[in-house]
C-alpha cells in the first residue's frame, strides 16, 4: 500500500472522528441518533474514490471496534455493531467505496448533479437499506415501521448531500486527490 494511500485514508478516518464530536440527535421515533457521520462517508467517497474512500472508512470501522471512542457521544467498542447503530456503522465502508466508485465511472464528465446523485446512491440509499434493514432485526421491529422512522433522517441528509457535493466538486476541480489520468476509464475497459 503507498504511502499517500495511507495518509488521505488515515485523514478521512480522522475527519469522520471529528464529525463525531457534534453531539447525537436522539429522537423519541428511533434508537438511532442523527449524527454528522455520515457527512463524513459522503466526503471520502466523493474525493478520495472508491479504493481510498473505501479504506478510510474501514479504517473507521476498525478503529471504532477497537474501542476507540471515534462515534457521536464518545461510543466505540464492538458493542456499538451489535446495538441499533451497527448496521449503519458496517455500511460505512462499502458505501464510501459505492461513491467513489460511481464518482471514478463519471470523472470526465462529472457535475454537481453527479455528486448529488452519487452521495444520494451510496450515502443515503445504501446506508438506509443496511441500517434500517439490521434494525429491524435487532429491534424485533416490522421492515416497514423502522423504515418509517428512518424518515426522520431525511432532511439531515439532504443538507449532507448538498454540503458533501459542493465540497467534492470544489475540492476536486482545485486540487483533486483522485488525478484524473489515474482515475479508471470504465468505457475502456467494456
Amino acid at each position: 500500500m503507498k504511502l499517500r494511500t495511507m495518509l488521505y485514508a488515515s485523514l478521512f478516518a480522522a475527519i469522520m472522528g471529528a464529525l463525531g464530536f457534534f453531539p447525537p440527535i436522539v429522537t423519541p421515533f428511533t434508537p438511532v441518533p442523527i449524527t454528522a457521520q455520515t457527512l463524513g462517508l459522503m466526503l471520502a467517497g466523493s474525493i478520495l474514490g472508491a479504493k481510498r474512500g473505501g479504506l478510510s472508512m474501514l479504517l473507521f470501522v476498525l478503529l471504532i471496534a477497537i474501542g476507540v471512542p471515534l462515534l457521536s457521544g464518545g461510543r466505540g467498542g464492538l458493542g456499538v455493531f451489535f446495538g441499533p447503530s451497527g448496521g449503519y456503522i458496517m455500511s460505512y465502508p462499502i458505501a464510501a467505496f459505492i461513491i467513489g466508485f460511481l464518482v471514478e465511472r463519471f470523472w470526465k464528465n462529472l457535475k454537481l448533479w453527479h455528486y448529488l446523485a452519487f452521495n444520494f446512491i451510496g450515502g443515503v440509499v445504501f446506508v438506509y437499506a443496511c441500517g434500517i434493514t439490521y434494525l429491524s432485526f435487532v429491534t424485533d421491529t416490522p421492515w416497514p415501521a423502522a423504515a418509517v422512522a428512518a424518515l426522520v433522517y431525511i432532511p439531515g441528509d439532504v443538507a449532507k448531500i448538498v454540503i458533501a457535493s459542493i465540497l467534492a466538486q470544489q475540492l476536486n476541480r482545485v486540487y483533486p486527490l483522485m488525478h484524473k489520468n489515474r482515475s479508471i476509464d470504465y468505457q475502456k475497459a467494456a
